[in-house]
């Protein structure tokens, strides 16, 4: 190699040499440049070939200096041949120029798109317009291969071609032959022997193929997922004590066909270990008792570095909270070999207190500061914790029209102990004109308008005018919010709606109603997750009927009247830490709320619901959720019983799949469902967003446990007439609203149930 590199520089000095005494020998005497022409130019304009010589008019060229000229206008790519003549005293700069790209065909790719080629070949400097250079071909064939490769199709075939246009131009052929995509059809793990194949591949991303391979492609080798893989591998061990385990080597074989791969990995398991003593160490400012309950390792216990990393953590976010933010633990390991021990300990070093001098808010380009402001929980002047940035950033994350949130801190220059929050927030549409169309098995036809306006003028209130009209029901609404009424958070609004509906149509009794109403409300935060609702309005209600009604329902018109003004009384109190709106993985939400009339309305009555909801992350993508619902309601005063079209009803997507919707429970006398005064469901659903989409954050696929039953008053309830069904379901997000599909088995049903597997509807919140 170093004789090749010795023989370049040779031939290298003899070029240059050969350049200069093939010049004409006016151009071998040095001369003022009064003027410079090139000749020879085709696409590229005088104006950039001056631009990169180093000589310019009025300048001396000297012999010596021809080749550092020749060299510069050489190494902009943008010639095959330079040369340099005097005419006189004018400097004539001839040269040739590199073809042009003019275009770029692609043929027999059907795996990766043209657009993601062209994208790898630009970056390479092969494009349209670009410059050609023949010494790219072979990186042209390199990147493509490797973009292949990365898709484990081996067998590809790149052939490339050249073709000649008018003017100086050059196009490109590029035919690809992809061949078969290889699978992976072994994966061998050699020398464990604590924990079997199976367990160990549990944490791969590769896979051998399988009924879900085919979407998700995991079956296909890539040196990236491998080498994650053999990190998780590393994890696993490690979280089970295995100190002393190492990954010694990891094979990767194709077959002859490059149709099939096959992998082996060779471990060295080693001994478990477990954990010594676990001590704290260095300044702690905190009673060492109290950050000794933050320890998720324990003497005794199987060593586990996910264990100590959240244990540190845990240490951290504590002391983070005291406004030691930048605080530093670090946990040392003192391994005893013989006795196969590890003591631990978390040596703290708290830094300096930390404060916040200012915070700094970018990308609301229409929200207000202070709209964005008074969500915060970090406040400025004040010593910096890490829990109220964090819940600060979820307050912001939970507002309907901010579409994400960061919050960074960012050291004020000549301080120790001063930072300024920067919150870069992006905003997504708040304001919409909707016209959309739905369908209900039970709703029917649903059509609906709606102006809706969810960061009214930018000020975080909210306002919204709607239409609905289906088969079952003709509302009119309009209503209006604003979240910070008062300072600290007490929210005042009002809504007005008009509806007709016919309860025959939502599978009830046949009668329809007419109503309008109007009400104030008011919210109390009492914390950060707990509000308190309430409010106050008005009614007028007109009861129908027909020679279809059951008897009870006339029965009850006759002695109580059909049109009904009453006072309306709301409350509600509810605990909300989920940590979002929509298709939440942790938190709960529980809710127990009070409807009724007040004294001295037409009818008096009242209604209670308790609510709760649960969910949990059972693994990185799987969600589990257990829900319930309890309702009761009765009259009082002057009204004997709860008024019939304020009953509760159960069957359908909302309480139990499989059965036809508000068909359980009690009946009228001709058959009709009647509802009751008591409702019991609940259910436990584990949920997963679609594993073969790049984004599935709007869909999720589902199985689910569904019981429930309504009963005609608290001495009726029965478990016995409980009814049950599983089945799966998948919700849909869309952009014309959401979508919602179960397949269910009822489980115990009996005769004169009304059963429904397949129930779906379109356009219907969740």
């Amino acid at each position: 190699m170093k004789l090749w590199a010795a023989a370049m520089q040779q031939l290298s000095a003899i070029l240059l040499l050969w350049l200069i005494l093939t010049l004409p020998v006016a151009a071998q005497q040095a001369f003022v440049i009064e003027d410079i022409r090139v000749e020879g130019l085709q696409r590229i304009s005088a104006g950039t070939v001056f631009s990169y010589l180093p000589v310019g008019v009025g300048s001396t060229l000297e012999p010596e200096e021809v080749p550092e000229v020749i060299r510069a206008l050489f190494q902009t790519g943008f010639f095959t041949d330079v040369s340099l003549s005097r005419d006189d005293r004018v400097l004539v700069v001839q040269v040739v120029e590199r073809p042009a790209i003019a275009e770029i065909t692609l043929s027999g790719n059907r795996d990766i798109s043209s657009d993601d080629l062209r994208r790898g070949l630009r970056e390479i400097g092969l494009a349209e317009g670009e410059v050609f250079d023949r010494a790219l071909l072979e990186r042209v064939e390199q990147e493509l291969l490797r973009q292949y490769f990365n898709r484990a199709r081996y067998a590809v075939r790149i052939d490339t071609r050249t073709r000649n246009l008018p003017r100086n131009r050059v196009a490109i052929d590029i035919e690809i032959s992809e061949g078969a995509a290889a699978r992976i059809r072994q994966i061998n793990i050699v020398g464990n022997q604590a924990f079997s194949d199976r367990e160990l591949l549990q944490g791969f991303n590769l896979r051998t193929p399988g009924w879900f391979t085919f979407f998700t492609k995991a079956d296909q080798y890539s040196r990236e997922k491998l080498t994650g893989d053999l990190e998780a591998l590393n994890s696993f061990y490690l979280d089970r004590g295995y100190l002393q385990f190492n990954v010694d080597s990891a094979q990767v074989s194709i077959s002859p066909d490059k149709r099939d791969v096959y992998i082996t990995i060779n471990v060295t398991e080693g001994e478990p270990y477990r954990v010594g003593s676990v001590e704290l160490a260095g300044d702690l400012l905190i009673p060492e008792v109290e950050l000794r309950e933050l320890l998720t390792i324990e003497p005794s216990q199987i060593f586990s570095r996910t264990a100590l990393s959240e244990t540190t953590e845990a240490l951290a976010e504590r002391l983070g909270r005291e406004g030691y933010v930048f605080a530093n633990i670090n946990p040392v390991p003192d391994i005893d070999e013989t006795a196969q021990q590890v003591a631990v300990t978390f040596v703290i070093d708290p830094g300096q207190r930390v404060y916040v001098r200012r915070i700094n808010f970018s990308g609301n380009i229409k929200t207000r500061d202070e709209v964005l402001r008074r969500e915060m929980r970090q406040t400025e002047g004040s010593l910096i914790s890490s829990a109220d940035v964090q819940r600060s950033r979820e307050r912001l994350q939970r507002l309907e029209y901010l579409a994400s949130v960061s919050i960074e801190s960012e050291p004020v220059p000549g301080t120790a102990d001063q930072v300024d929050l920067n919150v870069t927030v992006e905003e997504r549409p708040s304001g919409s004109v909707t016209f959309g169309v739905g369908f209900g098995q039970t709703e029917g036809l649903l059509l609906n308008f709606g102006v809706q306006q969810s960061n009214f003028m930018g000020t975080g209130n909210e306002f919204n005018v709607a239409f609905n009209n289906s088969s079952a029901d003709t509302r009119y609404a309009i209503s209006y919010n604003n979240p910070f009424y008062t300072a600290d958070g007490v929210s005042r609004g009002f809504r007005l709606n008009y509806e007709e509906t016919d309860a025959v149509e939502l599978n009830r009794a046949d009668y329809a109603i007419d109503r309008l109403d109007g009400q104030v409300f008011y919210g109390f935060p009492l914390s950060e997750t707990d509000t308190l609702r309430v409010g106050i309005g008005a009614e007028d209600l007109r009861l129908k009927t027909t020679l279809n009604s059951p008897d009870e329902i006339i029965g009850f018109l006759d002695r109580e009247g059909r049109d009904f003004t009453n006072v309306t009384f709301t409350a509600s109190l509810a605990r909300d830490n989920r940590n979002r709106i929509i298709f939440p993985d942790r938190g709960s939400l529980n809710r127990v709320s009070l409807d009724a009339t007040l004294p001295g309305s037409d009818i008096e009555f009242y209604r209670l619901n308790l609510r709760h909801q649960s969910f949990y992350p059972l693994t990185d993508n799987l969600t589990g959720t257990i829900r319930g619902t309890l309702g009761y309601g009765d009259g009082y005063g002057g009204t004997d019983a709860l008024p019939f079209w304020e009953r509760f009803f159960a069957g359908g997507l909302r309480t139990v799949r499989g059965f036809r919707t508000n068909t359980l429970g009690p009946r009228f006398a001709n058959s009709d469902p009647a509802g009751g005064d008591v409702l019991v469901a609940g259910g436990v659903d584990v949920l997963a967003p679609i594993p073969f989409l790049e984004d599935s954050s709007g869909f999720r696929i589902g199985a689910f446990f569904d019981v429930g039953n309504v009963y005609a008053s608290p001495r009726d309830f029965s478990v016995d007439e409980l009814r049950y069904s599983v089945g799966v379901s998948f919700q849909w997000l869309s952009p014309l609203g959401p979508l919602i599909f179960s397949l269910a088995e009822p489980l115990n049903d009996t005769a004169g149930d009304n059963t429904q597997s397949f129930q779906f509807s379109f356009g219907i919140p969740f």
